[in-house]
């Protein structure tokens, strides 16, 4: 919505602003809100960005257009135009361009087809009048309070941190149930999860676009870092709970020779599961009606849970099962995982 209404008053003023310019240049008013329109977006940086690199694929364009037509008068017409587009295909290459490529094309064959009788008037009709369009754009989404889009990257964060969390506890169910999935039916549940995670990542980058050259940068700045701390934190987290579920769920460590030791081994790999998800789900300090802070709570809960699959292995005599090992590597990612997330919450506060 913020978008629309910034485009629908950028296109005004810029048609505004072109009608009263001279002739000739009002007789193509209409390219300036067009200017706008694709100067418009949710961040100056990319606002600005658009502008620039859209001006600069049409005049590349437009001298393509004009410098191979003037080399190929002796073509027939399509071969002209054949070779103009094949030439255009291949300028759009050029990374400077990006995602606005695809306006070489376009505004070579326009040039063609409608500026040909003076072409450096319609060069400099189309493109002075879409730059123009484009300042104006930019200008906007500057001064109309652009958005960081500090919400839409914690509402992917929060998603995030739902899944990975309900990722432990899926598992640690079926440690306590004894129904583990298959390494393939494990894969197939866990495509939501990388989603989501492409989501958050996504959106930070967006955030970190939002705030250059933003006025409101400075003000919004401290939200901004808690949104890139807790971004990287739960993806550093999500890969180091990817490896330790996925070598429970294919080597079953609870199954195997360290059970010989301690019968309930699946019940305390799926207590530490439990106690790391508790820890996923509150990331801020929140007190209770008793007074106590559920994150240090959770902490503590998780850290107990952990301390005791780690007694486990050390008081173990079976040092040769492969389960063992795999049992012993769950135990590394899940203090990794817990060290990061306790990290996290101190770097949150000192933000």
């Amino acid at each position: 919505m913020q978008r629309g209404v910034r485009a629908a008053l950028a296109a005004a003023l810029a048609w505004q602003v072109a009608i009263m310019l001279p002739s000739p240049l009002a007789d193509y008013a209409y390219y300036a809100p067009l200017g706008a329109v694709i100067a418009v977006h949710p961040t100056v940086a990319d606002s600005a960005s658009a502008a620039w690199r859209t001006v600069l694929a049409i005049l590349l364009g437009f001298g393509l257009a004009v410098a191979v037509h003037e080399l190929t008068l002796w073509l027939p017409g399509a071969l002209t135009i054949a070779l103009i587009v094949a030439l255009a295909i291949a300028l759009e290459q050029w990374p400077v361009l990006r995602e606005h490529a695809s306006w070489v094309s376009f505004a070579a064959v326009l040039m063609l087809t409608v500026g040909a009788e003076d072409p450096a008037r319609y060069a400099a009709a189309y493109a002075g009048l879409t730059l123009l369009g484009a300042a104006i754009g930019v200008l906007v989404t500057t001064l109309l309070f652009p958005p960081l889009q500090l919400t839409a990257a914690q509402r992917r964060i929060d998603v995030t941190r739902a899944l990975l969390a309900q990722h432990l506890r899926d598992i640690a169910a079926g440690l306590r149930e004894g129904e583990m999935p298959t390494p393939d039916q494990w894969a197939d549940r866990g495509r939501g999860l990388d989603v989501a995670l492409d989501g958050m990542r996504a959106a930070e980058r967006i955030v970190e676009r939002a705030r250059r050259a933003n006025p409101r940068a400075r003000h919004w700045g401290g939200s901004a870092l808690r949104i890139r701390e807790q971004s990287r934190a739960l993806d550093r987290v999500a890969v180091l709970v990817d490896d330790l579920t996925t070598l429970v769920v294919e080597f079953q460590p609870h199954r195997r020779g360290i059970d010989r030791i301690d019968g309930g081994t699946g019940w305390v790999l799926a207590d530490a599961l439990d106690g790391l998800a508790g820890v996923v789900c509150t990331p801020y300090a929140v007190l209770d009606e008793t007074g106590t802070d559920r994150r240090e709570s959770a902490i503590a809960t998780a850290e107990a849970a952990l301390q005791r699959l780690t007694s486990l292995l050390r008081t173990s005599d079976v040092g040769d099962d492969e389960g063992f090992f795999a049992l012993g590597a769950v135990s590394v990612g899940m203090h990794r995982s817990l060290d990061t997330l306790r990290s996290g919450a101190l770097d949150l506060r000192a933000a």
